[in-house]
């Protein structure tokens, strides 16, 4: 008995460190089971035939599993009255029942270490205690010295579990179970030590079968990932928190930027009116007049602009223009020298030959090739600017 307690204890420590390093937690609804039991019980006492006064035995038990290694749970028993174990027989259905609380250890998780991908098989040693009771004839006998007997009763077995799925498993369970106290159906207690209901006289032979269901989901392995990760991830959050800091301390500045260029843009706002007027009048003092290639012909989409130019002039008598014309990078250097003072004087003459403008109010020169726009066509130009 002393080694049952020793194997106990053991594998109550194991279970705490196993549940510790590689399991997730569980809610207290989780590892719940319930099961039916059935096979056959027999007395071990020597003048009883093993065989002969075999009957059979059915149960029920609901347990919880708390570790991997350990499992609490209640169970009941009832022999089923096929025959006499002692001489007379009664018509009762069952014969004895035992009701009582047990813990299971699981052996191979104790010892080979919980398997994140679980078990096929599984071996678990019971250790159970109880109330045990057995029926006379319709309750009590008229005869007042056969009535019915409680009893206190321990029982020690091994589970050898089947897992088909998840949720199903199936058990081979075979036990022996010892009246603690006797009664009048069973040896009575010869000396007053306890331990000596722990003899042959005073044992019964279980062997049954279980079908177990398992309710919600069993225990499963937590990833909790390399130590030197985690570290290194613990490092970039707290980077993280202080690039928070600092970006905090960033747009406080950015905030305070934002409200001075908020200050000039206002400020700014306030002389666009006048900017908006100047920059209208330098437009309107400009006139660009385009050309072909390698022509100083005014065409005719452009004679508008000189039109325009030359009301410009009328209507205000003291106003001069200068006429500046380019030739694009097309063709010879000197060639497009001669070009470009050839569009300057183009314009010119037809300011002065058709508008009536006076030529000492009109300065035309040449200005060589032209770079003012990407498009190399629009360097064919002359621009007359009025002062």
């Amino acid at each position: 008995m002393k080694k049952v307690i020793l194997c106990s204890l053991t594998a109550l420590a194991a279970m705490s460190v196993q549940a510790q390093t590689v399991l997730e937690d569980q809610r207290f609804d989780y590892n719940w089971s319930i099961g039916l039991d059935g096979g056959m019980a027999t007395p071990l006492a020597k003048y009883h035939p093993f065989l002969g006064d075999m009957r059979g035995t059915v149960g029920l038990h609901i347990q919880k599993q708390v570790s991997p290694v350990t499992t609490i749970g209640v169970e009941g028993l009832w022999g089923v009255n096929t025959s006499s174990w002692y001489g007379e027989r009664r018509s009762v259905a069952f014969d004895n029942s035992y009701v009582g609380a047990y813990g299971a250890f699981n052996l191979m998780n104790l010892f080979e270490g919980f398997r994140c991908e679980g078990r096929v098989f599984e071996l678990e040693l019971a250790l159970g205690a109880g109330w045990g009771h057995d029926y006379a004839n319709n309750g009590a006998n008229k005869d007042r010295n056969k009535p019915d007997y409680n009893y206190f009763s321990t029982k020690i077995g091994l589970n050898f579990n089947f897992n088909v799925n998840e949720h199903i498993t199936l058990s081979l369970k075979p036990s022996v179970m010892w009246n603690m106290t006797g009664s009048y159906y069973s040896e009575e207690l010869e000396v007053s030590d306890a331990s000596a209901a722990y003899s042959r006289k005073l044992g019964i032979f279980n062997l049954v079968g279980g079908f177990t269901y398992h309710f919600g989901p069993r225990f499963k392995c937590v990833d909790t990932g390399n130590r030197g990760e985690i570290d290194a991830l613990n490092a970039q959050i707290n980077k993280l928190r202080g690039d928070i800091d600092a970006c905090a301390a960033t747009g406080a500045a950015l905030a305070a930027r934002q409200t001075a260029l908020r200050s000039e843009l206002d400020a700014c706002n306030s002389r666009r009116t006048d900017v908006a007027a100047t920059l209208n009048a330098n437009i309107q003092n400009v006139r660009y007049i385009f050309f072909n290639m390698s022509s100083s012909e005014i065409l005719p989409r452009q004679k508008p602009e000189v039109e325009m130019l030359a009301n410009q002039l009328v209507k205000d008598k003291n106003a001069k223009v200068v006429i500046k014309g380019y030739a694009s990078k097309d063709g010879n250097a000197d060639f497009n020298r001669r070009l470009a003072a050839a569009r300057a004087e183009s314009v010119k003459k037809a300011l002065v030959k058709k508008y009536g403008i006076s030529a000492e109010r009109i300065e035309a020169r040449g200005e060589g090739i032209g770079s003012m726009f990407s498009e190399n066509d629009w360097n064919r130009v002359a621009i007359c600017t009025v002062q």
